[in-house]
């Protein structure tokens, strides 16, 4: 295996594994651009999204075929009009807006992305789209460039497992919630999952090698002071869905055939998406 399984996390400075991600989801929306519609993609960006129903609205299509998500945070969040919302790891955009669409003008929705390409391409949707009450920052979801007890909501859609300081992106939630403040996050969780895959790089980037049991999930929230914190929502993947997750949502990705083969009956009933929600004590 030591041919197959190259570029190992473990060679690798924390500062190369973000710049790795970065780089694969820049690339993700350069596979976007090349395609003449969204509809003549037979899978890729969105297809794991799916599951979560998401429903866009036609001035949101476009960031819904950019995006990369593996649930739907919104879905039953009682965000109310006015209200600030901030959006861990934006990627296109599409949470903002739909978020923005229940904030209403007078609330306010920041996303924080730390990939170039994605901060530029969610600013020009939002743009596009007609919403005024978005904004778009440069950053790391580890040092949130945002005020302490300053944000009604913190949402996120598959970005957490990518980091590898998940303590501190909890601590982070906490820090910028407002007393009472919620949480709703949906995420890639995974159950004794082999190190070998664990130390593959480019699955690091496909949301499987950085994931953590739903265990994990919920101390860690906890450990950060959050309360009320639980799972409500579970999708577990089949091979196929699994197949789309690795090989085709983050396109170009140096992941073999051969690969893919061996990982998927690996881990099928190991990775599921989860729902977490819970909030700020106060």
């Amino acid at each position: 295996r030591n041919q197959v399984y190259q570029n190992r996390i473990s060679d690798m400075k924390k500062t190369d594994i973000q710049e790795t991600v970065s780089r694969d989801y820049a690339r993700m929306l350069k596979d976007t651009e090349d395609q003449s519609s969204c509809c003549d993609r037979q899978s890729g960006a969105g297809t794991i999204s799916k599951l979560a129903a998401y429903e866009p609205a036609p001035n949101q299509e476009e960031a819904a075929s950019q995006s990369f998500g593996c649930g739907n945070p919104l879905a039953f969040a009682d965000i109310q009009a006015g209200q600030t919302v901030l959006d861990l790891g934006s990627g296109a955009g599409l949470d903002l807006m739909l978020a923005a669409d229940r904030t209403g003008p007078a609330g306010k929705v920041i996303g924080i992305d730390m990939t170039q390409e994605m901060v530029d391409r969610a600013t020009d949707n939002i743009s596009k789209a007609g919403y005024t009450n978005v904004e778009v920052r440069m950053g790391l979801i580890e040092n949130l460039p945002i005020e302490d007890s300053s944000v009604d909501w913190v949402i996120s859609n598959c970005v957490i497992n990518l980091s590898q300081d998940k303590a501190r992106v909890f601590s982070e939630v906490a820090r910028v919630l407002k007393p009472g403040g919620h949480f709703s996050i949906s995420d890639i969780v995974v159950e004794a999952l082999p190190d070998f895959l664990r130390e593959h790089a480019a699955l690091y980037s496909a949301c499987v090698a950085g994931a953590i049991s739903e265990q994990a999930y919920l101390a860690g929230l906890r450990d950060a002071g959050l309360e009320d914190v639980q799972v409500t929502q579970r999708i577990v993947y089949e091979q196929s869905q699994l197949r789309s997750l690795i090989s085709s949502e983050i396109p170009g990705l140096d992941i073999s055939q051969e690969l893919i083969d061996d990982i998927v009956p690996t881990v099928t009933g190991k990775v599921w998406s989860a729902k977490f929600t819970g909030r700020m004590a106060g």
